[in-house]
């Protein structure tokens, strides 16, 4: 079964295509101004005239102006607002018009280390970063002084508002989580400015010496306790294949094996022996006479604590049995 892709929207412009999330937000807009009097006019004339003579002489002012990209231009007449410029060179009467440059690019503005005080009453600095956008030239400019100030005092209220609700366990454990509720808090009001938030980081947490010396500790007592924890397992793990392997080396069959391999490497080393094999009713009669049966007729499982000596005592009496110099 083939699957279907659906290709991107494309928006076609001056001859070129380009996808939707490249296209910028227009800001261009005209807006309705009180009707000038006779000295409005006249300054609006002269500047018209005087700003001819401004493009081909030095003596008057260039009348053209130019908005780079990331900029929208608020052009002012008379002090009112008439229109917004989109990036690009815009004539601006220059007797009876005033541009504004508003920067609509993302900012990143780094704020100050704040003292805040936890609910716990502990101290402690925080150094946060703001990532915010003017989507609104208008009210960003006319419903507020110094937008960026506002931006960076309103996010170190907001901060210290929140740091002061919560433990100190959770300021370091929850940077994320903190960052999110100052930005859903400072959101509703940099709308209202005409700002959109884009991100806040908690960048860095200065704890007193005290504070980081107790920090220190407690995650030190942490390392501690789960080394023990991994210790305590291990053993038990080893205790468990000590037993398997104790229940295996305990079967005649095991004994049969090591004898056999005991047998091999002492044929190896040079000189003249003869090897007399004991039969199985006289190995048989070796772990009886040692204590190692039941009273049943089968070898007797070795406990666990003797385990080591009694094999070694087993071993030790095969080879008696099976080699004699001649």
């Amino acid at each position: 079964m083939s699957e279907t892709f659906e290709e991107p929207s494309i928006v076609k412009e001056n001859n070129a295509y380009i996808k939707p999330e490249m296209v910028v937000k227009n800001f261009a807009k005209t807006y309705p101004t009180p009707p000038m009097d006779t000295y409005q006019r006249f300054i609006q004339t002269s500047g018209k005239f005087f700003g001819c003579f401004g493009t081909f002489c030095c003596f008057c002012k260039n009348p053209y102006e130019t908005v780079d990209q990331g900029e929208v231009g608020l052009v002012q007449t008379f002090g009112a607002l008439s229109r917004t410029i989109e990036p690009g060179t815009s004539y601006v009467n220059t007797w009876s018009e005033q541009l504004t440059r508003v920067n609509i690019k993302v900012n990143t503005r780094e704020l100050p280390p704040q003292s805040c005080f936890t609910r716990d009453n502990l101290s402690i600095a925080i150094t946060s970063v703001v990532y915010y956008n003017i989507v609104d030239p208008q009210k960003a400019i006319f419903s507020i002084s110094h937008i960026h100030q506002a931006i960076s005092e309103r996010t170190q209220n907001t901060l210290r508002d929140v740091i002061g609700n919560r433990t100190l366990q959770d300021v370091v454990e929850k940077r994320e989580e903190i960052a999110e509720l100052i930005e859903h808090v400072i959101a509703k009001t940099a709308a209202e400015w005409g700002v959109n938030i884009e991100l806040i980081l908690i960048k860095d947490l200065t704890l007193p010496p005290s504070v980081q010396d107790s920090f220190a500790k407690a995650a030190e007592a942490r390392r501690i306790g789960e080394a023990k924890i991994i210790n305590a397992k291990a053993e038990v793990e080893s205790a468990r294949q000590m037993r398997k392997a104790s229940d295996i080396l305990s079967s005649p069959a095991a004994l049969q094996i090591r004898y056999l391999d005991a047998l091999q490497n002492m044929s190896k080393n040079p000189g003249t022996r003869v090897i007399f094999m004991p039969s199985a009713d006289s190995i048989e009669k070796i772990v009886h006479s040692q204590g190692l049966n039941q009273g049943h007729g089968a070898p007797a499982r070795i406990p666990e604590e003797s385990h080591s000596q009694e094999r070694n005592l087993v071993e030790n009496l095969l080879m008696q049995e099976a080699f004699r110099d001649v």
